[in-house]
């Protein structure tokens, strides 16, 4: 299985507009950072994981093949801003976006021509489908595990692939859904920065604490803000087996 980290910044993206800090002004490609996604993919079957307002710039380097699936965190924009950027993909066949009931009820406010009865010739063709913390769907020869976790009082979606989770915008988790982590390999995790508490997302030394609760051997930070610091400094400040994560950064698992 082949993870590609399409974008690992937040909803600002990395740099920030009018900012002038070291981060946002750095010539490191791996400090720019667009908003999270990820594409898995196997030889058969080639999934997204969150679909944000990058997402065309995102995919253009990534060879063009059928998308067989979508699954959505959660439905702030940053997360599904770029839906109807998957048109182009259409011509495969419909797209299947999987969300939790809250998610999908959001689209459909926010993308409505998307889901009408009548719809307007050219809108992406849509499939959208509920799923549930806890029951694990197979998407071609994928199987996906969804688990919950809490983006401050909103709860969103967390995914288990096999050994592999991938986790964004979360603050906290119940230990009911972090059992469904037990013999994870590597995660993914957010962690917004290091310090100044944010009242919905992890800082670092959470992140850290939270891979040394799953157990997980590689952890890789995503969902980071300019605030965290320009990664090969902070890269030389995490604990063995955490590293940051950077836009085009590729794992086979």
């Amino acid at each position: 299985m082949k993870i590609t980290f399409l974008g690992t910044g937040t909803s600002c993206g990395v740099p920030v507009i009018g900012c002038e800090c070291e981060v946002c002004k750095s010539e490191d490609a791996r400090d720019k950072r667009t908003r999270c996604s990820i594409l898995v993919e196997t030889e058969q079957t080639r999934l997204l994981v969150d679909i944000g307002p990058d997402f065309r710039h995102q995919i253009l380097p990534q060879p063009f093949r059928k998308i067989d699936g979508i699954l959505i965190t959660h439905s702030h924009y940053d997360h599904v801003g770029g839906m109807d950027d998957i048109r182009p993909y259409c011509q495969f066949g419909e797209i299947n976006v999987y969300a939790d009931p809250i998610a999908r009820k959001a689209m459909l406010q926010m993308l409505p021509y998307c889901f009408a009865e009548n719809r307007y010739p050219g809108v992406p063709a849509i499939g959208l489908h509920e799923i549930y913390p806890g029951k694990a769907i197979r998407l071609g020869d994928i199987d996906v595990l969804p688990f919950q976790v809490m983006h401050g009082k909103l709860p969103i979606l967390g995914y288990r692939f096999d050994r592999f989770a991938y986790i964004t915008d979360m603050k906290s988790i119940d230990d009911g859904q972090a059992a469904l982590l037990a013999g994870v390999d590597t995660l993914v995790v957010n962690a917004l920065r290091f310090d100044r508490p944010h009242h919905s997302h992890q800082l670092v030394d959470d992140a850290v604490a939270f891979a040394r609760r799953v157990g997980a051997r590689r952890t890789l930070l995503t969902h980071m803000c300019h605030d965290i610091g320009k990664h090969e400094e902070v890269n030389k400040r995490l604990p063995e087996g955490v590293e940051l994560a950077y836009d085009g950064q590729i794992l086979n698992l």
